[in-house]
């Protein structure tokens, strides 16, 4: 017998308790789906990426995905949410597959209600493609719903529960394809903005360049190795520049330090993610909704994404972001940005299944 299940069980709370609540975000670099007791969930999270190839014995197609599909298939590597949703039937089916694999690699119940958290992005098809790619997988039998990223995101910072759910308040989600900003009143979302044009992505971009610039050309990096330099280095607070040795094309090695090409491409993106959120966003926020404007900037801004995961980046947005403004501005950040989302739309989805609420 399950160690929290007695023998007095009825019918119906067996059923409740088979009923697991997943998290899920599907994000263009990677995906995370919580689970298990939200007070410690159990999170899984990989790369959006996809490869098939054909077996060698039984000449049958067969799909490799995340990681590992990285870096065993670099010429074939396909990221179906690069824009953050699928673009077309093929990318939802893409999708559905690359789904599929994740569940079965890490065991995730088939009999489960989801919660998707969903980004800000006006796209309303590839918002149903990416519903429609979730329903072929064996996740949310039991179900789907979607709230906002950027709220879900904001859950795990609030405390343990859902306290977010009643603040008034602002969430900015520095994410590897759009910068999102909303303002939230108790649970409803009454202002967005989202662009393409300030995202990590492009930060991992702008790395490669630079790296290319400081060592005159004799280092060209691809966006990977980048992004790992970034996840790996990156840091407002205390930057140390990183040494590499690499193999040179004649014959013999060449020593490469990067000083400036990581500080100088996440200084340039914060003042751009300031830029964004304070003469757009926020001057928007002010003339629609002119109170909630000023009662949500009395609360702590929360940054969520993977960008949020900088060191140092929380106290720089703030500083920056009064200065700015010509105020003091306060910020703060859940415990692990990255995961964040997915944690909040589990516990939204066990609250749910706790009500019965799933259909």
């Amino acid at each position: 017998m399950p160690e929290n299940e007695s023998a007095g069980s009825s019918d119906e709370m067996q059923f409740e308790q088979a009923i697991a609540p997943l998290g899920v975000k599907v994000g263009s670099t990677r995906t995370v789906v919580a689970t298990g007791e939200s007070n410690d969930p159990s999170v899984y999270q990989d790369l959006t990426c996809l490869a098939t190839y054909e077996d060698a014995l039984t000449n049958e197609e067969q799909a490799v995905f995340g990681e590992d599909a990285a870096m065993e298939f670099p010429e074939r590597v396909r990221y179906m949410l690069r824009s953050g949703l699928p673009e077309d039937d093929e990318g939802a089916e893409l999708t559905a597959t690359y789904l599929r694999a994740f569940a079965e690699q890490h065991d995730l119940p088939d009999e489960s209600a989801v919660v998707l958290a969903i980004p800000t992005i006006d796209n309303p098809d590839g918002l149903d493609r990416l519903e429609t790619a979730i329903e072929a997988s064996p996740l949310g039998g039991e179900g789907i719903r979607s709230y906002p990223e950027a709220l879900c995101g904001a859950i795990p910072a609030f405390g343990d529960g859902l306290e977010a759910i009643e603040k008034t308040f602002i969430a900015i989600n520095l994410g590897s394809t759009n910068l999102e900003a909303s303002a939230f009143r108790r649970g409803d979302q009454l202002a967005t903005y989202a662009t393409g044009a300030v995202t990590g992505s492009e930060v991992d971009r702008h790395i490669a360049t630079k790296i290319e610039e400081e060592t005159q050309g004799r280092v060209n990096i691809d966006l990977q190795t980048a992004r790992e330099y970034k996840e790996a280095h990156a840091d407002f607070e205390d930057y140390e520049p990183v040494t590499e040795v690499i193999q040179q094309p004649g014959g013999g090695t060449y020593e490469y330090t990067i000083e400036t090409s990581v500080p100088e491409a996440i200084d340039d993106y914060l003042d751009e993610v300031v830029e964004e959120v304070a003469n757009v966003f926020l001057s928007d926020l002010a003339n629609d909704h002119v109170r909630i404007y000023r009662r949500a900037l009395d609360e702590e801004i929360v940054l969520t994404g993977g960008m949020a995961c900088i060191p140092g980046i929380v106290d720089a947005f703030a500083e920056r972001l009064s200065e700015e403004l010509n105020r003091e501005v306060a910020a703060t950040a859940p415990p692990r940005p990255d995961t964040a989302a997915a944690k909040g739309a589990h516990r939204i989805a066990e609250r749910f299944v706790d009500m019965d609420a799933f259909e």
